[in-house]
């Protein structure tokens, strides 16, 4: 294992997450902040809101109908005021944050296998 590599897990530990494809219909920044922003995703069944730290990199308005990945069963966070209701994967480059996203538009709520 090379010293980058986190702890390694089981497929069980890998089960235990629940990650679904979600589609952002509401984005707006965050008074106060200059990177964070309060997403609306729909994620199936329901809609659910994400503060995510992403606003340097991203707009409101190009995150509209965005389709990305999102980890669903994640304990509700407070983040300025505001529960943050899941947690979207991105990666990152030299420019920031770099959402995850389906090549094809895919189903709100479709699960990963």
């Amino acid at each position: 294992m090379s010293e980058t590599t986190k702890t390694i897990i089981t497929i069980d530990d890998l089960a235990k997450i629940d990650l679904r494809l979600g589609t952002i219909v509401e984005a707006q920044r965050v008074e106060g902040s200059e990177k964070l922003l309060r997403l609306q995703v729909n994620i199936g069944e329901e809609t659910r809101q994400i503060l995510a730290g992403i606003g340097k990199r991203y707009t409101p308005e190009e995150l509209l109908e965005k389709q990305i990945l999102v980890v669903v069963n994640l304990a509700p966070r407070m983040m300025m005021g505001m529960e943050s209701q899941g947690m979207l994967l991105a990666s990152d480059d030299e420019q920031g944050p770099v959402l995850i996203t389906p090549q094809s538009p895919v189903q709100p709520g479709a699960t990963l296998h």
